[in-house]
């Protein structure tokens, strides 16, 4: 059992001469910044992707291990959807965080910068597709009667804005 376990983990006072506050920054293109400088070490930032969660009481954005955890700064989604696969009747996605699961297409809309979000963590969470997996819907994507349809089997989906 890690401490994270305990219902008060998160409410416990940080470590003396510490604080919860942090200067670490998750950025549009889901990229870690530390102080102003870019997390570059590979597994530093898979770990990070890793241990994103909310605060149980107040819904802020933190960092946690099970061990320790602060609060963070999220400029965009929290997640990013790296990659995707298009089967004949489900979308899957790859997230940053290295985990996969079912788009679930009634939570798609257009966003700023006509980036695509979906609601994924079961709805806990907001990803942001990269323009890499946006790109990769395009053959089930169509427009018509003004707006997107998302085309996954044999059903059909209008994305909202």
């Amino acid at each position: 059992m890690k401490p994270g376990d305990h219902p008060d983990f998160y409410r416990l006072a940080p470590p003396p001469g510490a604080s919860r506050e942090s200067t670490i920054r998750l950025d549009g293109d889901g990229k870690f910044w530390h102080d102003g400088e870019r997390v570059d070490h590979p597994s530093l930032e898979k770990a990070l992707h890793g241990w994103i969660a909310r605060h149980p009481d107040d819904g802020r954005f933190i960092l946690t291990n099970g061990y320790d955890w602060t609060y963070f700064q999220v400029d965009d989604a929290p997640y990013t959807v790296r990659t995707l696969r298009v089967s004949p009747d489900a979308v899957t996605l790859e997230l940053s965080d290295d985990t996969e699961e079912p788009l679930a297409p009634e939570t798609l809309r257009v966003g700023r910068g006509d980036a695509l979000y979906a609601q994924v963590k079961g709805g806990r969470f907001e990803a942001r597709f990269s323009r890499h997996a946006q790109t990769s819907l395009a053959p089930i994507l169509d427009e018509s009667d003004g707006g997107l349809r998302l085309h996954v089997g044999p059903r059909s989906y209008s994305l909202g804005r």
